[in-house]
């Protein structure tokens, strides 16, 4: 199973907070749920030692193992980890385990002891199918880990938000989820559904300069079926590589795999007409909306090519 392009249910930019850890002597616990790949900086050292970008115990001189608590930014069900151990190679734990529980309930295993290597990903596939809050890192008997990535998928809460109320069906706490894109070569469309604005370029969906026919596109999984009534696309930092025009359709295949959305004969509908975009600016469109139906899934086509930071797709629920 690929789940690596789930989402990160602990990511720092989702709300994702490292709370507890018995020990970071090296170097802090927040940096397990940073964006990005972790760095090395050849000959930086603190006073306690050599610079990590990433969360490292002392070495450990009575029995027992280091552990760290971390409360996830988006309830989900854990589909697959990544417990990253980049830079880390003569000084990374020998194993990892990793509990979790849900809310206040009691702590449970979802990844037993397991060995680990050094300055690597090491992906491991979780089986348990019930919805967590909370994940608790074990290693043995000490260490560092670079990142801590724990790929799932999200289990909105709709308590409370009745069927008439506008809701976001795209963003990632609602649970929205990019499945397939024509390119993705600067940034991951995943960008496109986080929370707030992007802080730069860096943070939205960027395709490479295209040089032949056709356009890019992204399709997207809406956290539920619902009616569109208001889209937002917004181009924050892109100024001379945002899209020339942008459209948006829909389709209702709620059971459809990615590989049969992206097929020439799926019953796309279009629900904004493709429409003409600037620079670095926040475009709504209500009246424009011209399919009133509910859809399961929405597609972003780019013409032909370039750089969409947010897409915010509001919507009444089915």
């Amino acid at each position: 199973m690929d789940f690596t392009g789930l989402i990160d249910l602990a990511a720092a930019r989702t709300g994702g907070r490292a709370v507890s850890a018995n020990d970071e002597f090296f170097a802090p616990k927040s940096n397990l749920l940073k964006a990005g790949k972790a760095v090395w900086l050849e000959g930086k050292y603190t006073e306690r030692g050599k610079w990590m970008d990433g969360w490292e115990t002392r070495r450990r001189r009575t029995p027992g193992f280091d552990w760290c608590v971390v409360k996830l930014g988006l309830r989900g069900v854990a589909r697959g980890v990544n417990i990253d151990t980049a830079y880390f190679t003569g000084n990374f734990p020998s194993h990892a385990a990793l509990e979790a529980r849900d809310g206040a309930g009691p702590w449970r295993e979802i990844l037993p002891k397991t060995e680990l290597k050094g300055g690597s990903d090491n992906l491991f596939e979780i089986q348990d199918a019930a919805p967590i809050t909370h994940v608790r890192l074990n290693i043995f008997p000490d260490g560092g880990v670079a990142r801590l990535r724990v790929y799932g998928d999200v289990v909105p809460d709709w308590a409370g938000r009745g069927k008439k109320v506008l809701v976001d069906l795209a963003a990632v706490q609602n649970g929205g989820l990019p499945l397939l894109s024509s390119d993705r070569y600067f940034s991951h469309p995943q960008n496109l559904i986080m929370p707030g604005r992007a802080k730069n370029m860096g943070d939205g969906w960027e395709t490479k300069r295209r040089r032949g026919p056709g356009y890019d596109w992204t399709i997207l999984k809406l956290g539920a079926a619902g009616t569109l009534k208001k889209i937002e696309v917004d181009t924050n930092h892109f100024k001379g590589n945002y899209p020339d025009s942008c459209m948006i359709e829909g389709v209702h295949m709620p059971a459809a795999s990615p590989e049969a959305l992206a097929d020439e004969f799926a019953p796309w509908i279009t629900v904004l007409p493709q429409t003409k975009l600037s620079a670095n600016k926040r475009h709504f469109f209500q009246k424009q909306i011209v399919a009133h139906g509910p859809v399961t899934h929405a597609r972003l086509n780019i013409y032909p090519d370039g750089g969409v930071s947010r897409l915010r797709l509001w919507g009444t629920r089915a």
